[in-house]
């Protein structure tokens, strides 16, 4: 984030990230609640939790500090404030919406499949949210970022490779692999792309008031 911002766009800044990792986090649970096959990322986290137990939300953070770590040594510097603040949250967010006794899996596959594509559909809005907010991008995005920095590949061919592996180690520890995989890989990033702007268009749209409402306050004091 750029310097020089006042207190009060911070927090507005700060509300909207947490409100985006929160959404975000609740599409996670859906999409793993459909049972029908989920994110790459997320084939990992459940593999692990299959192997060696824990929680899903446990692994999501500790392969998050993981990848902090490796994007620290390939940068050589610390990734941003919001990249920790969105390991933890999101891990968190994660177990907390796995307990709530009321959201179960569907019986038949048609409302597994409405769920699991809610889940997408809300989990790109999320993502849209947070990253509208310019408080940090993930550990993920933040590996992803170091490595295109790095080897100076293209970023679609860095991020289908980084998710190449990471579903191929998950899916090696039995991590839910189904057509629901590939719907979430394929589709999630054309979703960011609809969501995004709008997320961001509102945001710019509150910090602006945000930012008068700051000027008329300190013109009456």
């Amino acid at each position: 984030m750029r310097p020089g911002k006042s207190l009060a766009e911070l927090r507005v800044r700060w509300s909207i990230y947490f409100t985006g990792l929160l959404i975000m986090a609740f599409g996670i649970v859906l999409t793993i609640k459909a049972d029908l096959g989920t994110s790459p990322w997320d084939v990992l986290h459940i593999g692990l939790y299959y192997q060696l137990g824990l929680t899903i939300g446990s692994w999501a953070i500790i392969v998050g500090g993981g990848i902090l770590l490796l994007a620290s040594i390939f940068t050589k510097k610390m990734p941003q404030a919001g990249a920790f603040v969105n390991m933890l949250t999101v891990g968190l967010f994660i177990d907390l919406y796995m307990m709530i006794p009321f959201l179960q899996t569907p019986a038949g596959y048609a409302g597994k499949i409405g769920m699991l594509l809610l889940g997408i559909l809300v989990m790109g809005y999320g993502i849209g949210l947070y990253i509208s907010a310019g408080c940090g991008a993930g550990p993920r995005d933040t590996l992803m970022l170091a490595l295109v920095e790095k080897t100076g590949m293209k970023v679609s061919r860095i991020r289908s490779g980084i998710e190449v592996i990471v579903l191929l180690i998950g899916w090696s520890l039995g991590g839910p692999v189904f057509f629901g995989t590939i719907v979430c890989t394929l589709s999630i990033g054309y979703i960011i792309g609809f969501t995004l702007p709008y997320c961001q268009k509102a945001t710019d749209a509150l910090l602006l008031r945000t930012e008068e409402k700051r000027q008329r306050v300190q013109q009456v004091s």
